[in-house]
């Protein structure tokens, strides 16, 4: 056979182009894929959609609830300030600058444990003055969203963090606060509006 003239020998030593050539998906591979498709289905359909993200480090609702009764569990006042107030106040309860107070040192927190009820259970809005500083943010009130128990729990566990020294806050407390209050159905407007903290 003679060479194709068109063809140069320096052509004749390359290798030929690369084709990409149609592979097939393997079938373990398939396999796996479908197994993991249908255990995330199964894992889905089995898990419990009521049961708040709060609860995955394994503590059961008795725990955050403060159910009532013979050797219930207490409500857990560090873990319901960590879920629910320490974005604002923040974990060391300094609070920021000129927006949300700071509970470490306040004398509302320290003062009159009907006062700090009332604030956590109808929120507080506008201007409040804390540690001679003014801030001027908003919380929300969480009457609608605790128990007296839990108020209690998280009110007695600021009270006695950051330096604090107040005495505990018991349920019975919030629930005179709740009732006396209950015609309340807006925040308190700042120092104006709060009962007084002394």
């Amino acid at each position: 056979m003679t060479p194709d003239p068109q063809i140069s020998a320096q052509q004749q030593r390359e290798n030929p182009d690369p084709h990409e050539q149609t592979q097939p998906v393997p079938w373990p591979l398939i396999m796996l894929v479908a197994l993991l498709f249908a255990f995330g289905i199964a894992y889905i359909s089995q898990a419990d959609i009521e049961s708040p993200a709060a609860w995955g480090d394994g503590r059961q609702a008795a725990e955050l609830s403060g159910s009532k009764g013979r050797g219930a569990a207490k409500a857990d006042g560090a873990a319901l300030f960590a879920s629910l107030c320490a974005a604002c106040h923040q974990a060391n309860g300094q609070g920021l600058p000129g927006v949300f107070p700071p509970l470490a040192g306040s004398e509302w927190v320290s003062g009159k444990d009907s006062t700090a009820s009332a604030i956590v259970l109808h929120g507080i809005t506008g201007n409040l003055s804390v540690k001679g500083s003014s801030y001027n943010g908003a919380m929300p009130a969480f009457g609608g969203q605790l128990s007296d128990e839990q108020v209690a729990a998280v009110l007695t566990y600021v009270r006695s963090q950051w330096g604090n020294s107040a005495a505990a806050v018991s349920a019975e407390t919030v629930a005179q606060v709740r009732e006396a209050h209950k015609e309340r159905t807006t925040p308190f407007t700042g120092d104006k509006d709060l009962p007084p903290h002394d």
